[in-house]
């Protein structure tokens, strides 16, 4: 497993880093330090202290939360161009879910100490992270609105889109390819929904032709998929 590169572009694809100029986002590349995860490996439990957050450049994390009797709640799963874990950098506050390599996995740790040495140093850090909280809060909303007030099929789609998104940008072609790396059962914990109806909404658009099967993928007229996503009255 190659060595991850570092340089500004990365880093600054993320949110919380977006808005830091030159100077600043060269400190935290020089704090981060590189990590290898083995297919398997649990980076950090929930409950315990936490200590760093993960900038992924390889591989996929699942990100869970689990019961006493072993019920798991899938909240999403990080690839690479994901960060995650930075929560508890902000508040000290422990771990609240599970992180899991599903593949051999690679990327950088920030630790709470050096991110707060430099927030110290740089006040444009800690600006930077109230508008990184104010964001999450507002895609915490859209979610919450989703569960409660789409359709799954809706949710299915909006999910779809997203996915989508995360590949290309705001900016869709009309008929994206798209290999979805996880199941049905986790799309199912994502949305808060069981799989045989997660399996339904999904072949429902495919009878529509909205999803069309091509190799291992699926296109996706993407219209089609907004105007389910969002419906007018």
């Amino acid at each position: 497993m190659n060595k991850p590169q570092v340089n500004h572009a990365f880093w600054r694809s993320f949110r919380l880093f977006e808005s830091l100029d030159a100077a600043v986002l060269a400190q935290v590349i020089a704090a981060a330090q590189t990590r290898q995860w083995p297919a398997g490996t649990t980076l950090f439990q929930r409950g315990e202290a936490g200590e760093y957050l993960v900038a992924l450049t390889a591989g996929r994390i699942r990100l869970s939360v689990s019961t006493p009797r072993g019920k798991e709640l899938v909240l999403r799963y990080a690839e690479g161009g994901d960060i995650f874990g930075e929560l508890s950098l902000f508040d000290g506050a422990p771990r609240s879910a599970e992180a899991t390599a599903v593949v051999a996995s690679q990327g950088f740790i920030l630790s709470r100490r050096d991110f707060d040495a430099i927030a110290l140093r740089e006040p444009a850090l800690r600006i930077a992270v109230t508008h990184y909280l104010c964001r999450m809060l507002r895609d915490t909303t859209e979610q919450l609105e989703g569960l409660a007030l789409y359709t799954l099929e809706a949710r299915v789609a909006r999910f779809l889109l997203f996915t989508l998104r995360q590949i290309h940008g705001d900016d869709l072609p009309p008929n994206p390819l798209l290999q979805l790396e996880i199941n049905q059962s986790d799309i199912a914990a994502v949305l808060g929904a069981s799989r045989p109806k997660v399996n339904r909404a999904l072949q429902s658009l495919r009878d529509a032709g909205i999803l069309q099967k091509a190799g291992d993928a699926m296109e996706c007229n993407v219209a089609a998929l907004l105007q389910i996503a969002d419906p007018q009255p």
